[in-house]
């Protein structure tokens, strides 16, 4: 049912980005995972660099999104399939934008929305959105995930 959900949007996984400093992707305690940020990347680039105003919320949606992606990527490679989901517990996101912009959950939400469409009534999770002064790679966004499996 999540593969075809994937389908229908058009969605094909990525292999998972590698880590860009000393850390794993994923950690498992009992039935959670807890996903390191992952940024936008695809193909080992950064695809949405810079800072977020509101000149390019737009692009900055679709940065937040493609980290979804890679969050949905790391589990999978993870637990194999995302059937084995239970739910979605919270997301951290974190948009590298200038000091007077204050749209941050606008941006976060493309990368929620996406998991409600996805998950349904399990994707619904806790959340924060902040802004920060700069992220690794000159990223747009980066965000995080605390995931129950069955």
């Amino acid at each position: 049912m999540i593969e075809e959900k994937l389908r229908v949007l058009g969605i094909v996984l990525p292999e998972p980005p590698v880590p860009a400093g000393s850390y794993i992707p994923v950690v498992r305690t009992g039935n959670l995972l807890f996903v390191s940020g992952q940024i936008p990347m695809e193909n080992g680039k950064v695809i949405y660099t810079g800072k977020v105003t509101d000149d390019n919320i737009e692009m900055a949606q679709k940065s937040a999104r493609m980290c979804a992606i890679n969050i949905l990527a790391q589990i999978k490679r993870e637990v194999g399939d995302l059937e084995n989901i239970s739910r979605i517990v919270r997301l951290s996101g974190f948009v590298n934008s200038t000091p007077e912009f204050s749209q941050q959950p606008k941006i976060i939400n493309s990368a929620s929305d996406l998991i409600f469409e996805i998950f349904g009534e399990k994707g619904k999770h806790s959340r924060i959105a902040v802004g920060v002064a700069s992220l690794p790679l000159n990223s747009m966004t980066e965000i995080d995930a605390i995931v129950e499996t069955k």
